[in-house]
């Protein structure tokens, strides 16, 4: 089954260029313009991942991830935010948003289909194991 992924981001180009590479790999991606259209979005359809820039207006991705924490407390997938600052605190308030992770900007295309990867190969053996369970 083909897996699905919402990215997030204010810049054309780069849900452009982060689509083409995703599809490449045979992921089903839909695309949201900042956290609101992006909610919107969740009320309907949950992905596979999430994948969202900080930076956006309307609704940056950190106002994303604490509504999707606080609307949907019991979801499954994968959040990725990517973020081209490296400072500590400003990571520190993902620290209680489970399954989250941050990828440092520019992206590595190789970097990120890898965590897609090792994501969905451990979901599935962990699915696989409380299937025999």
């Amino acid at each position: 089954m083909q897996k699905t992924i919402l990215l997030v981001d204010d810049e054309p180009h780069v849900l452009r260029i982060l689509r083409l590479a995703l599809e490449k790999e045979n992921y089903r991606v839909m695309t949201a313009y900042n956290g609101e259209l992006a909610l919107e979005i969740l009320e309907e359809y949950f992905p596979d991942i999430l994948i969202s820039d900080i930076d956006m207006p309307r609704m940056n991705g950190k106002e994303l991830c604490r509504q999707i924490d606080e609307r949907f407390p019991k979801r499954n997938f994968l959040i990725i935010i990517l973020t081209s600052r490296a400072e500590r605190d400003h990571r520190e308030w993902a620290s209680s948003i489970p399954n989250l992770e941050f990828h440092e900007k520019p992206v590595s295309i190789r970097n990120l289909k890898l965590t897609l990867e090792n994501f969905f190969t451990a979901n599935t053996l962990q699915n696989d194991t409380t299937a025999d369970g």
